[in-house]
């Protein structure tokens, strides 16, 4: 278990390396106005930033994922492994029940850190070089909220966060667990590699499809104040705003980036979980065709 969940620690970085600047763009999509956009589209936003901001403004915020990274491994592996083994059998709806339970779960990390990471790529945008700071990191930027606002501050989108992971991590293990199946993967196939990389890109893909809308509120929300503005009172006034002033579509705003991003992240959190394995486990234990249970915020998927 502590080699799993090292290996998850070490994939889990390599997926957050990837899939940081899509995220970026997704959160910039987001949460732009409506009556004055800044970015006509992904592939528009992306040369915007690079062209504004340089390539580094396309890891704002990296902190906060990296630094939550080891305890969200740890809760997800712990409580889905557990809960798994709890219900008694490994089947398609045990694993969908496990992984809710997990994705329940890790929110207590997961929320905190994913305000932070937003609040830091809002920071300075359009901007090359930052005129003025007002976090100098992920840690200090959590800091500053909470002197301000408090724990309620800290916790900012916790309810929309738990909506969305819940079922979100359900499907992922869920997809991951049929996938596999389907797909008959075994140790000695010279191909078990490219169809655990399949098999994970597709179980991060269903899963952001499965709960994005509400990606999409929670980012607002959690955004909602930077500038000293404030425009919702909770979930439902933030869903009738979004949907009386821009329409359906809001709920759709950066979902190209979001999918871009899933399968990319998902593949390389998988290789580099499997090429570890490969090299820290004896011949004897890799006879199982799986890694071990690997995720990634949609969060973190």
């Amino acid at each position: 278990m502590a080699l799993d969940f090292l290996a998850g620690c070490v994939g889990g970085a390599a997926g957050v390396l990837v899939g940081h600047p899509f995220d970026t763009v997704k959160v910039r999509l987001q949460v732009q106005n409506i009556e004055k956009p800044l970015y006509r589209g992904t592939f528009h936003c992306f040369q915007s930033i690079i062209k504004q901001e340089s390539a580094f403004g396309l890891y704002k915020g990296i902190g906060s994922p990296m630094m939550g990274l080891t305890f969200i491994n740890a809760l997800v592996f712990g409580v889905q492994g557990n809960t798994l083994r709890a219900l008694g059998k490994d089947t398609p709806l045990n694993q969908f029940l496990a992984g809710s339970a997990a994705g329940a779960i890790q929110c207590i990390i997961c929320c905190p850190m994913e305000l932070a990471k937003t609040r830091m790529q809002l920071q300075g945008t359009g901007e090359y070089k930052l005129k003025m700071k007002n976090y100098k990191n992920s840690l200090d930027c959590l800091i500053k909220i909470y002197r301000k606002e408090g724990l309620r501050g800290i916790n900012r989108g916790m309810v929309s966060t738990l909506i969305r992971e819940t079922p979100s991590f359900g499907f992922y293990f869920l997809t991951y667990d049929c996938m596999t199946r389907y797909l008959g993967c075994e140790a000695e196939d010279s191909y078990v590699i490219p169809k655990l990389l399949f098999s994970g890109g597709m179980s991060g893909i269903v899963s952001w499809l499965s709960t994005y809308p509400v990606d999409v509120i929670k980012s607002r929300l959690q955004a909602d104040g930077v500038g000293g503005v404030t425009q919702y009172n909770g979930i439902l006034d933030c869903v009738r705003k979004s949907y009386h002033e821009e329409g359906w579509r809001v709920f759709t705003r950066g979902l190209t980036s979001t999918l871009l991003r899933a399968f990319p992240v998902n593949a390389a959190t998988f290789a580099t979980v499997t090429v570890f394995l490969m090299y820290m486990r004896s011949e004897d234990d890799l006879r199982e065709c799986e890694p071990g249970p690997v995720i990634q915020q949609p969060s973190s998927l």
